[in-house]
């Protein structure tokens, strides 16, 4: 039986978001596969529901002793029993103390490890000069020196290579989702309990900060208001510090009454918004594989993205489902999707389809058995 160690600084979608979903996911799956997986992690406000949903993946949960740097407190002696124990390392990520702490006690065992970071290669966003930093310390090193590589999609080839690793060296294995996870529930109940109008509703679910776009979307549906008059658009997700400037955005647009923020949503009121809109709208900058995308098309819902998400395979449904990262390219593509007669019910079942043949998570962990298959000698990996 293979025994594998999955870090990622946060397990909490609220902090971790994508990346936090992705690693308990495929921990969740690798132990229904009879995996021995074991996952460490930082004390970010994790709920113990979601560390009793991993069972019987083990977690171990370490203190965090500075949340600006996500710093944790842990011991060398912790780190290098977790890696001893274990005969594969999966990393998530790239900015990260704790990979790096991880790093080190890997250079000192030669454990193998392989390496996800998910999207978080290039040098983008704030704290450009600390990333420059962390990539010259210990950053490139952590790159270069794995035994694997996974990308989510295709798009991250370039990161890769960058850090001086071949494509032809990188494994793509994709986000996935369960369907199992977002069940029917009562919509009208979650539009009664947020406040939400009686209208259709176009959504944005997410991190409210700069690289996932939502400023784009606000700008977008500002410029054709006019042209859907009767939707409304919904923010779901935590404030990173945009939310007040969306708010005057939206006051000085004029279209206040609106535009609703509804803060982190999770379990049966995440699945609640996705079946209630008509629309979801992912605006990033830059970003590996929307999951988002993946949870509202398995609820039903129509998704639209822009070309920086690495989900190009969705213009095979509808072209106008992949835009370009600005706000004309999301205005032009809002008001082709909303205002031809029956186009969003007539692909929601394709793309539903579509999801559930390629990216179902039971199908996508059989990858991550071959790659440490391959990585490991024929003895550990039986």
């Amino acid at each position: 039986m293979i025994h594998v160690l999955n870090v990622n600084s946060s397990l909490e979608f609220r902090t971790g978001g994508g990346t936090a979903e992705r690693t308990f996911q495929m921990s969740r799956f690798l132990a229904a596969e009879g995996v021995q997986c074991t996952v460490l992690t930082i004390d970010t406000g994790l709920d113990e529901s979601r560390v009793l949903a991993l069972t019987p993946a083990k977690v171990i949960v370490v203190p965090l002793l500075l949340r600006r740097f996500y710093v944790p407190k842990v011991s060398w002696k912790t780190i290098k029993t977790l890696v001893d124990a274990a005969d594969v390392v999966h990393l998530m990520g790239h900015w990260s103390v704790l990979n790096a702490l991880v790093y080190m006690v890997l250079r000192r065992t030669q454990k193998p490890y392989v390496v996800c970071p998910a999207g978080a290669l290039p040098i983008f966003g704030r704290s450009r000069w600390l990333k420059r930093i962390y990539n010259f310390v210990v950053g490139n090193r952590i790159i270069r020196n794995a035994s694997g590589w996974i990308a989510v999609t295709a798009s991250e080839f370039p990161h890769f290579e960058n850090y001086g690793i071949p494509s032809s060296n990188v494994t793509v294995i994709p986000n996935g989702i369960s369907k199992e996870d977002f069940p029917p529930v009562d919509i009208g109940a979650f539009r009664r309990a947020r406040n939400l109008p009686d209208a259709p509703i176009i959504l944005f679910m997410g991190r409210l900060n700069l690289i996932k776009g939502p400023d784009l979307l606000l700008r977008a549906f500002a410029s054709i208001q006019e042209c859907i008059p009767d939707y409304q658009l919904v923010f779901a997700g935590p404030d990173e510090g945009m939310q007040f400037a969306l708010i005057e955005m939206a006051q000085q647009e004029r279209i206040a009454g609106r535009v609703h923020f509804l803060g982190f949503v999770s379990g049966n009121d995440k699945s609640a918004a996705y079946q209630l809109a008509r629309l979801l709208v992912v605006p990033s900058r830059q970003e590996a594989m929307s999951i988002v995308a993946l949870e509202a098309v398995i609820s039903g819902t129509p998704v639209m993205l822009t070309n920086q998400c690495g989900f190009d395979e969705l213009k095979s449904i509808e072209p106008g489902l992949v835009v370009p990262a600005s706000v004309a390219g999301i205005a032009d593509g809002l008001i082709h999707l909303l205002t031809e007669p029956g186009l969003l019910d007539r692909i929601s079942p394709p793309l539903q389809n579509f999801v559930l043949q390629r990216y179902t998570w039971h199908s996508i962990v059989a990858r991550y058995l071959n790659l440490y298959g391959s990585i490991l000698s024929p003895a550990a990996s039986k």
